[in-house]
C-alpha cells in the first residue's frame, strides 16, 4: 500500500512456501488476498513478493502465458509489485537451508542470469512512475570465500554486468530501477563500516557508474544483530552516497545469556534456518557464533563470559517475546523515525517475518494470515506515530 511521501510498504511473501510458479501463484490466492481483505479492502495494496529461480523461469516461460495472466490478476485483485525478493534462489521452506541460501552466491553467472531476470519480470509488472527493487545477498557468504581478492573481484565484476542490464532496462523502459545488496551476519560485508567498504572497493574499479542502481537493501533485524545505531548507519550510508534500496523491517531475539534463558533458546533451534548469533561481551567485545546450537554449546562448555546476545531469527513484528527474552524493535522504530525526518531517503518499506513454519507454538497466532494482520496493525500504528501514514 502507499502510504504518505510515495512511500509504499508491503509484506514479503517469502513466508508462504512456494518454490515453482504455480505453489507461488497459490499462495498468493490462498493467504495474500485474504490479508488485503483484512488490512487494504478498498485501496491498491501492494506485495513484495519473492520469485525462487524455479518460480520465475515458470512465471516469464514464453508461449506459458503466466506473466499476462499475473498482471491481469493483479490489476482484477486490485494489487501491484513494486519488490522482488531474489535473496533465496532454490528452497526456502520445508527443508535444510542454512547457508545454503547464499548459493549461488555472486561468483556465479547463474545468480547473474536469474537476477536479471527478476528485472525482466519487474519491469513488466512494475506500475507506471513507481520506482522498482530486487533484494539480494552481500555478495556472499564469509565461509564460502577463500581468495577475497580473486572471489570478491568477480562478485564486483558480476553485480557490475548486473548494474548494465539494470541500466539497460531503464533506457529501454523508462522505469525506475534498482537492486539492494542486503548486510547479514557473516554475509560477505554484514555491518555497516563493511558494506562502505565494500563500496568504496566497487567504486575503485567502476566509479560511480551504478550509484543509482545498486545500493543496499537496510534490514532492521540484522542491522540490530550487529549491534548498530540505525540513526548513525542511515547517515554513514547516506553520507557515502549509498542509495538506501529497501528497508527490511524485521526484528531479532534479544537476551541475557543465563542457564534459564539458554534452556528456552532451544525452543528456537531448527534445521531449516541459520540463525547467527553475536554476542557482546562484558567489556564491549563482539563474537559471532555461526548458528544457535553452536552459542549453545560454547555457553554449555562455561565459556560464556557475555552481556548480551543477539539472534538472527526473525520474530512477529507485533508480538514480543516472553518475558526471558526481549526484541530489536526499538531498532526499527530509529530507523522510521529517520525515515520520517528524510522521507526521500528510501520509498520501499517491507515486512519480513519468513520465520512462520518454525516459530515456537508461543508465539505464533491463529493462522498466518492473523499473524501478517496484526504486523500490518503495529506497522501502521508506528507509521502513524510518526505522521508516516
Amino acid at each position: 500500500m502507499q502510504i504518505k511521501n510515495g512511500i509504499h510498504l508491503a509484506y514479503c511473501t517469502n513466508i508462504h512456501r512456494g518454490e515453482g510458479w504455480n505453489e507461488t501463484f497459490n499462495g498468493l490466492n490462498e493467504y495474500t488476498l485474504k490479508v488485503k481483505e483484512k488490512v487494504s479492502q478498498s485501496d491498491p495494496f501492494a506485495i513484495g513478493l519473492r520469485l525462487g529461480h524455479k518460480a520465475a523461469l515458470e512465471l516469464s516461460e514464453k508461449g506459458s502465458g503466466n506473466l499476462d495472466e499475473f498482471i491481469k490478476w493483479l490489476d482484477h485483485n486490485n494489487c501491484y509489485i513494486f519488490s522482488i525478493n531474489g535473496f533465496p534462489y532454490g528452497q526456502f521452506h520445508g527443508s535444510r537451508v542454512k547457508e545454503q541460501v547464499y548459493s549461488p552466491d555472486w561468483t556465479f553467472d547463474s545468480r547473474v542470469e536469474y537476477t536479471n531476470l527478476l528485472f525482466d519480470i519487474l519491469a513488466e509488472i512494475l506500475p507506471s512512475g513507481m520506482s522498482g527493487s530486487v533484494s539480494t545477498l552481500p555478495g556472499s557468504f564469509k565461509e564460502f570465500i577463500q581468495d577475497d581478492i580473486r572471489q570478491g573481484n568477480v562478485i564486483i565484476e558480476n553485480l557490475a554486468r548486473c548494474g548494465k542490464h539494470i541500466n539497460d532496462l531503464i533506457e529501454k523502459t523508462g522505469k525506475d530501477l534498482h537492486l539492494g545488496l542486503e548486510p547479514e551476519p557473516l554475509g560477505w560485508f554484514e555491518n555497516t563500516p563493511e558494506t562502505l567498504s565494500f563500496f568504496k572497493r566497487f567504486r575503485n574499479i567502476h566509479g560511480d557508474e551504478f550509484d543509482n542502481v545498486i545500493g543496499v537493501n537496510y534490514d532492521t533485524c540484522h542491522l540490530a544483530i550487529e549491534y548498530e545505531n540505525a540513526k548513525e548507519s542511515l547517515l554513514l550510508l547516506k553520507n557515502n552516497n549509498v542509495k538506501i534500496s529497501k528497508i527490511h523491517l524485521s526484528s531479532a531475539l534479544k537476551l541475557k545469556p543465563n542457564q534459564q534463558t539458554v534452556d528456552s533458546l532451544k525452543e528456537y533451534q531448527d534445521d531449516v534456518y541459520l540463525h547467527q548469533v553475536i554476542a557482546r561481551l562484558q567489556n564491549g567485545d563482539l563474537i559471532r557464533f555461526k548458528d544457535l546450537p553452536d552459542a549453545i554449546e560454547n555457553f554449555l562448555k562455561g565459556n560464556c563470559n557475555d552481556d548480551e546476545w543477539r539472534v538472527h531469527f526473525h520474530i512477529p513484528l507485533h508480538a514480543s517475546p516472553d518475558s526471558l527474552f526481549d526484541d530489536t524493535r526499538d531498532h526499527i522504530k530509529d530507523t522510521l523515525s529517520v525515515l520520517s525526518s528524510d522521507p526521500e531517503m528510501c520509498k520501499h518499506l517491507e515486512m519480513e517475518t519468513y520465520t512462520w513454519e518454525v516459530l515456537p507454538n508461543s508465539m505464533q497466532s491463529n493462522s498466518v494470515v492473523d499473524q501478517l494482520s496484526l504486523e500490518y496493525d503495529w506497522t501502521l500504528n508506528s507509521l502513524r506515530e510518526l505522521k508516516l501514514f
